[in-house]
């Protein structure tokens, strides 16, 4: 039947039979005129009822919302034959409470309970879930309560805690929906969404790599349809953006992409690696790095992340050291629970540790994302105060202690499972798959969300572009100013590293150093087709950064970071000199004592990169140069801190021979063009000499 005529047909169908409520039995003397209509529908609604009674013996939802939906499609068909059948309806109402569209129930079992209040001794319980799924919050306490008196406290003890559960979630629906968050939804565009589910959206820091899962049909030559008797799996598809434009989205290399479900999970801050679940053991987790402009084969992750039970998601810290992921391995709280593990001194995994009951509940918690702060932990759970279903909730690690999960709030919660949430480094932006949108392209479409903070004087407006859900008319502000976020307490620096005379990309090894701690925090690689760079830091530390490559000067500069500064982000290209006479090092992490030449401890780090310079390049002489950089900067004192570094070179082993030290006057000291920060009014670099 032609679905527009099949549509048209229910909706009026629907606003009549509501008005004319009598039930009408599934029998071919109701239908005398119409035999062959009849015995088509009676065809349908038999197949739905064979799914129906198959699917209804199974008490796990899982494997309800697999099957059940199967049952919407041939009792659509029968309904558009007799729309005043109770049975049909409640079977309908309730095979849509399984779907991605469970909004579509409420009216059936509506009106099934107009039909015939007894239909189903089932009917209050999946009525109150309607009511919850459309956000009638109270109807659906009252006939949660209705139903709670028909259980019995001994046999029905696990149904009750169910019902009870429902009704503290709609308690808790009640209270968000009337402080909704202000937040903007945009599709992601057609280069990113399709007609089939695209679910899954993972960007990497900066907002230029996004990584999807979509089960879109891979058409074979020549075909214009897909394979009905072939299921649709889950790829990975990549975009990059482009001029502020995502790129139409390409799946990734069959080496990654199988005849198997591979679901992306999380990308790294600078977008060079990425992981992804398999079908192994219902879910094990891998990881592909990018070489160059290829991805690398996936890597199983350990046994101490992978185990016989299923880990469903995964999350990188800023570092790189800490994986935090999803699993429901024995002896957890509940079903499914967040664990981490860190990274030791050898490169090598820990022990997984769970992260604790503040956040993990008895109940199942779905996946999780790390802010590239370091301390926000955004995860989806069925527990805490959820409305529904899955709830995107957030913590903050203060201390060694996770705040209490707070609820991300409607409309980016709703009664639906609202399961998976990326962000931005600068946490403004994010990115979610939801079904429940209006004008959804497909089965599940992607969603940029934009957060604009606190509610200032707004213009309202009600367009179905700003709007959640059909069943969500809530204002929306549009024409407002840029308002202050309280915004994550992190910087993010990225650049492009060149050979400074052939201006040619070069895949270097970067550290990024505590200083006063005098430890790297964390090695990466630029990548080598692009030379590109990234790097995501938490506030509140004096950061160095060295870049490094063999036979080349290495480049370093400094980050101090306030404990209270906001969100900022850096662009720092880098070219990197041959290491040859001629050539120049200036050094950003060498600090003093004001207006002294001591030597802080901060200065090792930096120090040390330079003696093991030295040594590897036994041939090289060197010129530690002092250069005041203002007009209250003294010749004298710039010359004492170039003999102080000397000093300490000639005291770790290197032959004074080959060193000597000069402080400039201000006129004769050259500006160096990769000085990024001065030390107070001082600079300090290294001119490599001739033998």
């Amino acid at each position: 039947m032609d679905m527009k005529k099949l549509a048209l047909l229910l909706g009026c169908s629907l606003s009549v039979s509501l008005a004319m409520a009598q039930n009408v039995e599934f029998v071919k003397e109701n239908f005398a005129q119409n035999k062959d209509g009849f015995k088509e529908a009676k065809k349908r609604l038999d197949e739905g009822n064979d799914i129906f009674a198959a699917t209804s013996k199974k008490t796990d939802d899982t494997y309800r919302q697999k099957f059940y939906k199967d049952a919407v499609a041939p009792y659509l068909d029968a309904y558009a034959l007799n729309p005043n059948n109770a049975l049909l309806n409640y079977r309908l109402g309730v095979a849509y409470l399984f779907t991605d569209q469970k909004a579509k129930a409420l009216p059936y079992l509506e009106k099934a309970k107009k039909l015939n209040p007894s239909v189903d001794p089932e009917l209050s319980f999946y009525l109150a879930r309607a009511y919850q799924m459309n956000m009638e919050w109270q109807k659906a306490v009252t006939d949660y309560k209705k139903y709670l008196a028909t259980l019995s406290t001994d046999k029905g003890r696990a149904k009750v805690d169910v019902v009870n559960k429902y009704i503290r979630e709609s308690l808790s629906g009640e209270k968000l929906e009337k402080k909704p968050v202000r937040v903007f939804f945009d599709k992601a565009g057609e280069t990113i969404n399709s007609r089939f589910a695209d679910t899954q959206p993972v960007v990497n820091a900066d907002e230029t790599v996004m990584l999807f899962s979509s089960r879109r049909a891979v058409l074979a030559e020549g075909k214009t349809q897909p394979d009905k008797d072939k299921p649709l799996q889950d790829d990975i598809y990549i975009s990059t953006k482009v001029n502020g434009q995502w790129t139409p989205a390409k799946p990734l290399d069959k080496h990654i992409n199988t005849d198997k479900n591979e679901v992306v999970v999380a990308i790294s801050p600078d977008g060079q690696r990425f992981l992804f679940t398999g079908d192994e053991n219902d879910g094990n987790l891998y990881e592909c790095v990018l070489k160059g402009n290829e991805w690398s084969k996936p890597d199983e992750l350990p046994k101490e992340i992978n185990s016989s039970a299923r880990e469903s998601s995964a999350t990188y810290s800023y570092d790189g050291k800490t994986l935090y992921f999803v699993s429901d391995r024995a002896n957890g709280i509940g079903k499914g629970d967040i664990y981490f593990v860190v990274l030791d001194a050898k490169g090598n995994w820990g022990k997984a540790v769970s992260a604790g009951p503040k956040i993990n509940t008895a109940y199942d918690e779905g996946a999780v994302f790390m802010l590239p702060d370091g301390k926000t932990l955004y995860f989806s759970s069925e527990g805490h105060n959820s409305m529904g279903g899955y709830d995107i909730f957030k913590s903050v690690l203060e201390n060694g202690q996770w705040s209490e999960p707070e609820n991300l709030g409607y409309p980016v919660n709703t009664p639906e499972d609202d399961k998976f949430l990326t962000l931005t480094a600068n946490g403004r932006y994010g990115y979610m798959a939801s079904s429940r949108l209006d004008k959804s392209q497909g089965e599940s479409d992607i969603y940029r969300l934009t957060f604009i903070g606190a509610e200032k004087h707004m213009v309202l407006n009600t367009s179905d572009d700003l709007i959640a859900s059909t069943s969500m008319q809530v204002p929306q502000p549009v024409s407002m100013p840029v308002l202050d976020l309280k915004t994550p307490q992190t910087i993010l620096v990225q650049g492009i590293i060149l050979d400074a005379k052939t201006k040619k990309p070069l895949e270097a090894k970067v550290e990024v150093i505590d200083n006063l701690r005098k430890e790297v925090v964390t090695t990466f690689t630029s990548n080598s087709a692009t030379g590109h760079y990234l790097v995501t830091l938490p506030a509140g530390k004096n950061y160095g950064l060295a870049i490094k490559r063999d036979d080349y000067i290495f480049h370093s500069s400094h980050f101090n970071v306030p404990a209270t500064a906001g969100f900022k982000q850096v662009n720092q290209p880098v070219q990197l000199q041959p290491l040859e006479a001629g050539g120049v090092l200036p050094l950003h992490n060498i600090f003093f004592e004001e207006g002294k030449a001591a030597l802080l401890p901060e200065a090792t780090y930096e120090l040390k990169g330079l003696v093991a310079l030295l040594n590897d390049k036994k041939s090289l002489r060197v010129e530690v140069a002092g250069l005041p950089q203002s007009q209250d900067a003294t010749q004298s004192l710039a010359e004492s801190r170039a003999k102080a570094v000397l000093d300490y070179l000639v005291a770790n082993g290197i032959n004074a021979k080959r060193l000597q030290s000069k402080g400039y006057a201000l006129a004769d000291a050259t500006a160096t063009p990769e000085k990024i920060l001065p030390v107070e009014d001082y600079g300090l670099e290294i001119r490599f000499l001739a033998k």
